[in-house]
């Protein structure tokens, strides 16, 4: 009997020690050799590298996985195997779009990192701006427009998710203004007028004319009013330059055409965890709830139905120790651009800002997920406190259960994690400008601004054909 209980507790302090050591490493912590590559430009050691990291081989980081290939294919300017990754990753969220019960119960009862990741609602709208641009790449204009139509039902899909819509993240305003430039590339005016009018309307929407840290460009205005004068709606040009306080000239064509540049600065911010403090209480008519020290948070335990509180303890259940994560924005390297070409200089202006979508996106939903955290940090304590059973129990008995009871303890205290998964290699923020061209080739200077206020420049070729082109140039330092 002595020599079990020694087993057990030789098990127990195996299993607590090797829960501490996965525990104390983060999602970044653990892909760190892999985004290094990225930060230094070196794509192709980046690329090498997914496929012999472990983690990302587990099934339940399979579309990390994907997204991350995809993403590290168009670093490579490899736009077809890009979106063979991309194409796949997409199909895995609409598999995973409805959630298996046994997959949901491993993460609602051990923590969410055991769960499958389905991706962040705004990086399912950032995955059809890489396809839509690798498509172009790739000369396939008609795959390029399906993508702009899926923004439509990624919009709609994400819009049902709630009711209150005007303060959640409901849609994406640059998806819809991406949407009408890939129809204005297309040659559908009528399609690209209204896109750009969802997206305005989105940041009209806001008294600040604001939208998850963007303000409404002057780009954007601009598009509204030429793609409504092109067809002919001129009750709507009217109504938008008195609003704007715009005097719309039609512009002479350049014969090269248009280039649209995005301008993608910095990396996505990493996600880390934070501790917080509960209680676990008894309220009026028996209403079981968590509130921290100050009492400010007031969070229902949704498990309470599914346990046994008979003879439960609440002293037992005081300062109970939880994790969420939590966003730290990556450091930037560059803080502002220009784009020069046949000397003419055009501001870049803000059109994404990830940084802010991930931290307020996360916070809207704080209270729903902290509610199943509390519920699966008291229901493994209440595993624990039924265990170890009354005063009764004497001896044998006695001390079989205070070892198994120790057990769950240290289970519960080493495997309680944050999920700080997320599609890492995304762009901190995405700029914009629309630049005239010349036909034939087009020599663009980019100019960075650093933090420091010194200036780098950084000159790309783009072919003048006489249409609109869509390029995207990073910086992911």
């Amino acid at each position: 009997m002595i020599i079990n209980r020694l087993k057990l507790v030789q098990a127990s302090v195996l299993m607590g020690l090797m829960l501490f050591l996965f525990s104390c490493a983060t999602y970044n912590d653990r892909i760190a050799h892999y985004y290094d590559h990225i930060k230094s430009g070196n794509y192709v050691a980046a690329n090498k590298d997914l496929d012999h990291n472990k983690l990302l081989q587990k099934d339940r980081n399979r579309l990390l996985y994907l997204l991350e290939k995809g993403k590290t294919y168009h670093l490579l300017h490899q736009p077809d195997s890009s979106n063979l990754y991309f194409n796949l990753a997409d199909d895995y969220m609409e598999q995973q779009a409805w959630s298996d019960a046994k997959d949901v119960a491993v993460g609602t009862l051990v923590n969410p990192m055991m769960e499958k990741y389905r991706g962040e609602d705004f990086e399912k709208f950032m995955i059809h701006y890489y396809k839509a641009l690798n498509y172009l790449y790739l000369n396939k204009m008609e795959d390029a427009l399906v993508e702009a139509r899926r923004i439509s039902l990624q919009t709609q899909e994400q819009s049902n998710k709630f009711n209150d819509k005007t303060t959640r993240y409901s849609k994406d305003a640059f998806s819809m203004n991406l949407q009408g430039m890939l129809y204005e590339a297309g040659g559908d005016m009528n399609n690209a007028f209204i896109a750009y009018r969802n997206a305005l309307e989105t940041y009209l929407s806001s008294p600040t004319k604001t939208y998850y840290g963007v303000s409404l460009s002057k780009q954007l205005e601009k598009d509204v009013i030429r793609t409504a004068y092109l067809n002919g709606f001129q009750s709507d040009v009217d109504f938008y330059q008195r609003k704007f306080n715009i005097q719309y000239q039609p512009q002479h064509v350049s014969e090269g055409g248009e280039l649209i540049l995005f301008w993608e600065n910095g990396l996505a911010p990493v996600k880390d965890e934070q501790e917080f403090f509960f209680s676990l209480l008894r309220g009026a008519g028996g209403v079981f709830y968590f509130s921290d020290p100050s009492g400010q948070m007031m969070i229902p335990f949704t498990g309470a139905a599914e346990v046994n509180m008979n003879g439960v303890n609440l002293n037992d259940f005081r300062s109970l120790r939880v994790t969420f994560p939590k966003y730290v924005p990556s450091p930037v390297y560059y803080t502002s651009a220009t784009v020069s070409v046949s000397n003419t200089t055009t501001h870049l202006e803000k059109v994404e800002d990830i940084n802010m979508l991930a931290i307020e996106t996360l916070k809207q939903r704080f209270a729903k997920e902290m509610a199943i955290t509390l519920s699966r940090v008291a229901i493994k304590k209440i595993a624990e406190y039924a265990v170890r059973g009354g005063k009764g129990n004497k001896g044998d008995d006695a001390a079989s259960r205070e070892l198994l009871a120790g057990a769950i303890q240290l289970y519960s205290l080493f495997s309680e994690k944050s999920d700080t998964r997320n599609w890492q290699t995304l762009p901190a923020s995405i700029y914009y400008a629309r630049i005239p061209l010349q036909r034939g080739k087009n020599e663009i200077q980019i100019k960075c601004r650093t933090v420091s206020g010194q200036d780098q420049s950084h000159t790309i070729t783009v072919e003048g054909t006489g249409g609109i082109t869509l390029y995207n140039y990073a910086t992911l330092k």
